[in-house]
């Protein structure tokens, strides 16, 4: 589950979020739309723990994002439309990557490296590189999702 309490992130004068509150339960899929600059992915950054915030909480499956990061980053998975970086790399490095980051025990990620390719439908694609797959394929979707 993905609690966010009264989420809000200034830059400078502007404020890109202001007092958001909303719950993600566990095995439900939500939307999550907006006009560009409505603060979307400012909030998935706040909730991935990329980015601080100026007042409020998120808490991850009881783990709060800011005293918790390690804990709470352990529970949730995110895949931007355009992965920062890594766009020479495959989906199975990106992958491996990421699991490597997270802490996952190298004999544990190739099972769910699986896990997240067959639930995201991408393992047609888990050879090619980012860059060369279509703007709208699977891999490129925004993805979170919580164990």
């Amino acid at each position: 589950m993905i609690e966010v309490r009264h989420l809000t992130k200034l830059y400078g004068n502007h404020t890109a979020v202001s007092d958001l509150s909303f719950t993600i339960e566990n095995g439900v899929i939500y939307g999550f739309l907006g006009p560009n600059g409505a603060g979307k992915s400012t909030t998935m950054n706040i909730i991935t723990g990329c980015l601080g915030t100026a007042e409020g909480e998120v808490l991850v499956d009881g783990h709060s994002v800011s005293e918790e990061p390690l804990l709470a980053k352990k529970q949730i998975g995110y895949l931007p439309e355009q992965p920062p970086l890594y766009m020479d790399m495959t989906p199975a490095e990106y992958l491996r990557f990421v699991a490597s980051a997270k802490g996952i025990p190298q004999r544990e990620q190739s099972g769910q490296m699986d896990r997240v390719m067959d639930k995201t439908g991408i393992r047609e694609v888990r050879n090619r590189l980012i860059r060369n797959l279509r703007r709208f394929s699977k891999m490129r979707r925004f993805l979170v999702s919580t164990q």
